[in-house]
């Protein structure tokens, strides 16, 4: 049994990703944020079998003790463990750097000092920004245009130069635009599907031209397991994308018809990145991850809505729809 480490186990990737490590039969470690209620996110929603199978750490990725204590004794570490809604980032840059860039130095020296054997760290599609060309391949030029992508992109060639420095065994692991169970309002997907859920008669939203490429949270944790197993990914930068791209009206009109088809969209004037942040287009290649690796999609969007917009409803509890999220 493999012993691994996953940073950021608690939210909302990170706990997919813990779950479906130990039901491939892997030793997990769970690097969860510390706070006084002693709650380990969303792992303390996991059914009982699996939680008990996993070994959580209370900690913070910027402190470079304690992330140096979760990594001793593991082959592998999934860094996932970051700050990541855009629009906090415009507002408190500095945690962004602090977490973000810091903690995946933290990360890399333990690493390396420990003679880990492979770092996976998460980056994000939108350290491409808009799409020059598509679709989007892992040579595409990067374009910060907001502070959380600035230093997401900080972190991918910090870590990429321990790897051509020190030959530390790195992939830098791109997801696309994740969606799925779990994931907090300050999303697209789930603050449409919230709204619709508690029977709002106006859906609020930002810009509707945008497109993403919406990539099932089950998927994306595939994706990471299938880059760790590999031998080939060692110093790689790999995307995890579907390929198919769909506008945010397009994705609302659609899941207005599923759940309330009297339901209207307006567009929030607080909910507009700034003119220039706003990434226009994003459509990924998948074509390097499935050379390199057994992976394949397995949830279209059309299911992994469904299972969403069920799990939302059992959960709503969850969700706040009378204010905007960031």
């Amino acid at each position: 049994m493999k012993k691994v480490l996953v940073t950021g186990a608690d939210g909302f990737i990170g706990s997919h990703l813990t779950e479906e490590l130990v039901l491939k039969g892997y030793q997990v470690k769970a690097f969860a944020c510390y706070n006084s209620f002693h709650q380990f996110g969303w792992l303390d929603t996991l059914p009982a079998h699996i939680k008990d199978e996993i070994e959580i750490i209370s900690g913070d990725i910027r402190d470079p003790s304690g992330v140096r204590s979760a990594l001793s004794h593991v082959e592998s570490v999934f860094h996932l463990a970051a700050l990541i809604a855009i629009p906090y980032s415009y507002e408190s840059p500095d945690s962004y750097v602090d977490t973000n860039i810091k903690g995946t130095l933290n990360v890399l020296q333990a690493a390396r000092d420990l003679g880990t054997k492979k770092v996976l760290i998460t980056s994000t599609s939108e350290v491409y920004g808009s799409a020059e060309y598509v679709p989007i391949d892992e040579e595409h030029p990067k374009k910060a245009q907001s502070p959380y992508a600035a230093t997401k992109i900080g972190a991918d060639q910090l870590a990429l130069s321990f790897y051509r420095s020190f030959s530390l065994p790195v992939t830098i692991v791109r997801p696309f635009n994740a969606y799925g169970p779990r994931q907090s309002d300050r999303a697209v997907i789930p603050t449409i599907i919230s709204q619709l859920l508690a029977g709002n008669k106006e859906i609020h939203l930002g810009s509707l031209t945008p497109t993403r490429d919406f990539n099932y949270v089950k998927d994306i944790a595939n994706g990471f397991m299938e880059i760790e197993t590999s031998k080939n990914t060692i110093g790689e930068e790999i995307n995890i994308a579907s390929g198919i791209e769909i506008s945010i009206g397009d994705l609302a009109k659609e899941l207005i018809k599923q759940i309330n088809p009297e339901a209207k969209i307006v567009c929030e004037d607080q909910r507009l990145r700034p003119k220039m942040s706003e990434v226009t287009r994003l459509l990924g290649s998948n074509a390097k991850l499935t050379r390199l690796t057994h992976w394949k999609q397995e949830y279209p969007l059309s299911l992994g809505l469904k299972n969403t917009i069920a799990w939302i409803e059992k959960n709503q509890n969850h969700f706040r729809t009378d204010r905007y999220n960031i």
